[in-house]
Order: C-alpha cells, then structure tokens, then sequence
C-alpha cells in the first residue's frame, strides 16, 4: 500500500466540532440524494413504457430497444465519469457534492422534457424525440449519480455507520417511491388511461421535489475522509483493472445486482400492463406503492441488529428467499383480486426490500476491498463500475421488457387485450420474477465471499495496513 493510504484520515471540510462527529444530519442528509434521484427514476422505470406506447404510440419492441441502447450508452457514461471524479481534486465543499450541485438542475430539466408531447407530429418524430430526451436523461442522470453513490465511502470509514448511510439511502428512495407510485397514477391517469397532459404535471411536480432534495442532500452531507493529494498516487488504469479483476467480491455481487436490476426494472415495467389490464385497476398501483413502502418503513429498524448478528450477506439472502416463495406462490393462484394478490405480494415486497436496504453497504465493503488489494482509493471508479453493472441490467430489463409486452401479444389499441396476452402478462409479473430472484439468490449465497466474519476481518486489517504503510 503507498504513501496516499496513510494520508487517507479521518477529519471533516466543516470547522465546528459538532459537523465532525457523524450523525443524524448526515443520515438525512444522505437519504434527501436518493430521494431526489427516485423522483424520475421510479417515474421513468414504472411509467415511462406505457407513456411511450400509449400516447406517442410507440411500439413496445421499439420502446424495448431505446432502452436497451440508452442504458448501454448510460453505463459507458458511468465509468467514463467515475474515472473523471476521481482524478478530481477535493475542493473546500468535498470532492463529490459539487458536482450534485452542479448537474441537478440541468438534470430535472432534462426528466421534464422526456414527458412534453407535441400533438399531430409523425410517428418518426416520436421515436426520435424519444431517443434524443431519454439518452440525454440517462447521461446527465450519472453526472448526479455517480458523485452521491460514491460520496458514501467518504461520510464515514466505520461499516456500521456506512450500514446505516445504505438503510437511510433507501428509505429515500423509499419516500420518492411512494409518492411517485402512490400521486403518480392518481395525476398521470384519467378513466384508467394515460392522458399526456397529465404526465407532464406530474413530471413538473416531481422535478420540482427532486431539485429540493437534491439541494438538502449537498447541504446537510459532510465528506469526511478527504485524501492528501501532494501524496495521491498517479491513475494507474492497467493497475486498477489488474485489481478489479481480481476482486471477487466485486464480480459477484456485480453479477447479482445486474441480475437483481433486470428482474426489478421488469417488475416496474410489467405491473403497470399487470394492474391496469389483467386485473383492469390502474388505481390499484398506487397501493402497490404504497406497501412497498410501507414494507421499507417496517424492515429498515429491523436492518441494523440483523446485520449485526448474521450479516449483511446472510440477511440479504434470506430477504430474496422469501421473496422467491411468494412469487412463485403466486403464479400458481391466477385467480385472485387485485387486492388479494397485492396483500400477498406485500410479503416479496418486504423480501427483497431488505437486499436493497443494505446493498450500498455492499458497495463500501468492495471498495475496501479494493485498496486493501491495491493499495489505491478510486471510489468513484469502483462505485461506477457497479452502476455500469446496475445500468446494463436495465439496459437487458428494457429490451427483454419491450419484447415480453409484445411477445405475449400486447396491443395498445383494443380496450381489452385476449385472454392468452392477460395470461402472459400474469406469467411475467409472478413466475419470472420467481425464478431471476432465485438465481440472485444462489449467486450472493454460495459464491458472494464476504459473509459477516470476513467483512470484519478486511476492516481490521485494512486498518493495520493503512497503520503500517
């Protein structure tokens, strides 16, 4: 490990004593960033097919390849600006925040105009307007991102504490959840049909939270693990490939989160077309969001003294067991209401809600893992690495998703689809789910290598080789 690990301490950019010490403010202050980010990442990723092929009457398969193309183009645009961050140097702010300051607004503006519908035009004028908004979203969206994801491993060195920075990161993205799914169909929809109108309202309404949320994140979040840069390693791209490859941890659960990813963007996609045509209640999504949260809200007190007594890999593969059981419980009852099948899917909800609560802690342990391997602290470029891994997962997630719509014979044009569409519909919102959740779970169970015991054991001895380099 170099000279730069030494200088890698612990100390704050604020002057009173009392911004040292981590806390509630940085809780908040780490929760408001996710909950700006979810405002249009839940809008586009739940809403955003169905505003595509009911009002610009896109075609599903094309909706499938712009986002397929969008995303593989996003993930390039990840790594492409972690890399940048990190030959940044901090300023008087931290390294990260400004750039949240910087890229929120033109980020917003950019989800806004994704949702402008400009009557009478061609159809060929929609998909390129489709293509050029949606691309242009995506891209300023890792420019925000990627600074707030990788601002984590700086708050704060303690795993606990960086446990608790993932459980108050999705709890925002929790809050945004539930007003976007819980409003969002109430504002968007009228007699259970897409109005464009609407959309662009509540898209107005969202960007507004959104730039609010990011502005409370870039001033409550305090950087406190600041690097001296007179003793900062030159990048050394080949020496940080040479150590990503033999993370394992890091291939791992960038594996799983692909898979995760692919298997949750299709959820959001599919529900939409589950609710409002095979059970005919568009309504009904927003409770869906709302005991999502709900599911969120009861899980997160529960995270904490779980991880301290199993672990973070032991509780994040017992929360997508359960909900591999439930789904699959559920492709076998195809005849229940729309309220019986959400109080039973309130259960998977609450399963695989607590892998997201303590997935960005994940994040922070392969970073470790990286310095202790190779002795450089590059968050941002293992931080974008695993959203190129969660980006390329939405990329397969909108392709596959775009083709299963059309697949099962979905057709925008009739008021009522046929029973063989309705019956596919069912099968990709229970049985897929059931299955790609399954291999997520065989993936961080058998072949994820940092259970609890080995996760102390790297803090422990990334501490005694940052003490004795």
């Amino acid at each position: 490990m170099g000279e730069a690990a030494r200088k890698l301490v612990t100390e704050t950019v604020a002057v009173n004593d009392e911004m040292k010490k981590f806390g509630m403010k940085d809780k908040f202050g780490y929760l408001f960033g996710d909950f700006g980010n979810d405002f249009f990442f839940i809008l586009v990723s739940s809403f955003l097919m169905v505003y595509y092929t009911d009002i610009f009457h896109i075609s599903a398969v094309t909706v499938g390849i712009l986002f397929l193309v969008a995303r593989i183009w996003d993930a390039i645009a990840d790594v492409s600006w972690g890399r940048f961050i990190d030959t940044r140097k901090a300023g008087k702010n931290g390294k990260y925040k400004p750039w949240i300051f910087r890229m929120s607004i033109p980020l917003v503006i950019s989800g806004v105009l994704m949702f402008v519908h400009i009557p009478g035009m061609s159809n060929g004028f929609y998909i390129a307007y489709a293509f050029v908004t949606y691309i242009l979203w995506g891209t300023l969206y890792s420019t925000v991102n990627i600074p707030y994801g990788s601002m984590a491993s700086v708050i704060s060195g303690d795993p606990v504490e960086r446990t608790a920075l993932s459980s108050w990161r999705t709890l925002g993205a929790q809050f945004a959840g539930l007003i976007v799914s819980v409003v969002g169909p109430m504002i968007m929809f009228v007699n259970n049909k897409a109005d464009a109108n609407h959309f662009l309202l509540g898209a107005i309404i969202f960007g507004i939270l959104a730039i609010s949320c990011y502005m409370a994140c870039y001033k409550l979040s305090v950087e406190r693990m600041v690097m001296d840069e007179a003793a900062k390693p030159k990048v050394n791209f080949g020496r940080t490939v040479k150590g990503l490859m033999k993370n394992k941890p890091l291939l791992w659960i960038l594996i799983a989160s692909l898979i995760f990813m692919i298997c949750f963007m299709l959820i959001g996609a599919v529900n939409v077309y589950l609710f409002k045509d095979y059970f005919g209640n568009a309504k009904a999504l927003s409770m869906v969001g709302l005991l999502q949260s709900v599911a969120i809200f009861i899980g997160m007190p529960m995270v904490k003294p779980l991880v301290a007594k199993f672990g973070k890999k032991e509780l994040a593969s017992a929360g997508v067991l359960l909900a591999v059981i439930v789904y699959g419980l559920l492709y076998f009852l195809p005849n229940l209401t729309s309220i019986q099948f959400i109080g039973i899917l309130t259960i998977a909800m609450f399963g695989y809600g607590l892998f997201n609560l303590v997935i960005w802690a994940f994040v922070t342990d392969v970073i470790d893992y990286h310095e202790y391997l190779t002795g450089l602290r590059e968050d941002g470029t293992v931080y974008s690495i695993y959203s190129f891994a969660r980006k390329v997962g939405q990329a397969v997630a909108g392709g596959v998703g775009g083709a299963a719509i059309s697949a099962v014979g979905y057709n925008p044009t009739l008021q009522v689809q046929t029973q063989t569409t309705l019956h596919g519909i069912h099968t990709l919102g229970t049985l897929v789910p059931a299955i790609t959740l399954f291999v997520v779970f065989l993936i961080v169970t058998f072949l994820y290598p940092l259970n609890k015991q080995r996760t102390e054991q790297l803090t422990i001895d990334l501490r005694e080789k940052r003490k004795g380099n």
